[in-house]
């Protein structure tokens, strides 16, 4: 799901340039383990092979070519290819099921209506019968019997009424229960255009069990709308449009490896992998002056857009919560400098 969502979001990565980028000097000179040896023979394979190194073609030889190796190093490649993979394709599956259960719930809540429709309609045409017929007749034990019989035919609709308003409370209440939880599977913000915070908060687990088996460096940063630029606009509109506004440039300006979330509240989180602290801080600093150079229209006024941003980084021994503290610390410490647009909280042990 992660793939579809990340071409979704993307409109001009062609024209993007990437936020920070990886020198051979942030490259470890530590000895290269089995899996940067074995990296090495797959792309040789391909180029023999006169493959281009696309993506889809490494991870197809990637596969193929792991089956010739023993034992020992495909259990060790493969435990390290465990900590990146996801359930995404099973969350997908489950969620796909659910809405098809949904929308038969659905279908079998409209045909309930429309048979109560149907009941409304003939009672109306009984009532009119029974109305004929005392019109018809002027002896009052004639009168009494169509009474009796309207009377009847009421009770009878009544109980066809009640069971199929109870069939309909039953499944509105299945069909809550399904929405409810789909929307606590999705990984997408709507609003924003953005991945969601549930989702930021299993990927930063993941980057942790990641960084704990591999020892690379990644970083988190924090971004929000200037809180006096919002303060000066007060117009909640607006600071959507502006909002949004800030949301498209990151996903312009992000690398494919970045993940851009949105936290909540128009707060934006972004994780970058295999991205130093160095790194980030140039990276926040090109975000916002990026984010400075956009103005935004509100009637005749032009505003100039200003972000405040944090930045932490992603350790083996602390968990998410402490992580995402650290980068709201972050934007804090940003606002205490009015000549600051972004600072760096790092937590100590």
């Amino acid at each position: 799901m992660a793939g579809p969502i990340r071409t979704k979001l993307r409109r001009d990565n062609t024209a993007a340039k990437p936020l920070a980028t990886v020198t051979d000097r942030d490259v470890a000179t530590e000895p290269e383990g089995e899996l940067e040896q074995y990296s090495k023979e797959v792309l040789t394979a391909l180029i023999k092979a006169g493959l281009p190194p696309t993506p889809n073609n490494f991870t197809l030889y990637f596969d193929r070519l792991l089956e010739d190796k023993s034992q020992s190093t495909r259990s060790h490649i493969t435990s390290m290819l465990e900590l990146e993979e996801n359930n995404d394709a099973e969350n997908s599956i489950m969620i796909e099921q659910s809405l098809k259960q949904g929308f038969s719930y659905i279908k079998n809540i409209l045909n309930v209506t429309a048979n109560l429709y149907k009941n409304m309609a003939l009672m109306a045409k009984i009532l009119e019968k029974r109305k004929q017929e005392l019109e018809g007749s002027s002896d009052m034990q004639d009168a009494k019997n169509v009474a009796t019989s309207l009377g009847l035919d009421i009770l009878k609709l009544n109980e066809i009424v009640k069971k199929q308003s109870g069939s309909i409370k039953t499944m509105y209440d299945d069909t809550a229960k399904i929405i409810k939880n789909v929307e606590n599977e999705t990984i997408f913000d709507n609003q924003y255009g953005v991945y969601n915070k549930r989702y930021l908060m299993s990927k930063i687990e993941q980057e942790i069990s990641l960084i704990r088996k591999s020892k690379h460096k990644s970083s988190l940063i924090m971004i929000e709308l200037s809180r006096d630029l919002r303060a000066s606009v007060a117009n909640e509109k607006a600071v959507i449009l502006m909002t949004k506004t800030v949301a498209r440039i990151l996903l312009k300006t992000s690398r494919r490896s970045d993940i851009v979330t949105h936290y909540g509240n128009g707060v934006f989180v972004m994780l970058l992998k295999h991205t130093d602290i160095e790194s980030a801080k140039k990276a926040s600093e090109r975000l916002c002056e990026l984010v400075s150079n956009s103005n935004f229209f509100l009637g005749d006024r032009e505003i100039q857009l200003k972000i405040s941003v944090g930045i932490t980084d992603i350790t083996e021994d602390s968990s998410v919560e402490e992580i995402i503290v650290s980068s709201m610390d972050g934007v804090e410490k940003a606002y205490e400098n009015p000549k600051l647009d972004y600072a760096v909280l790092l937590r100590h042990t």
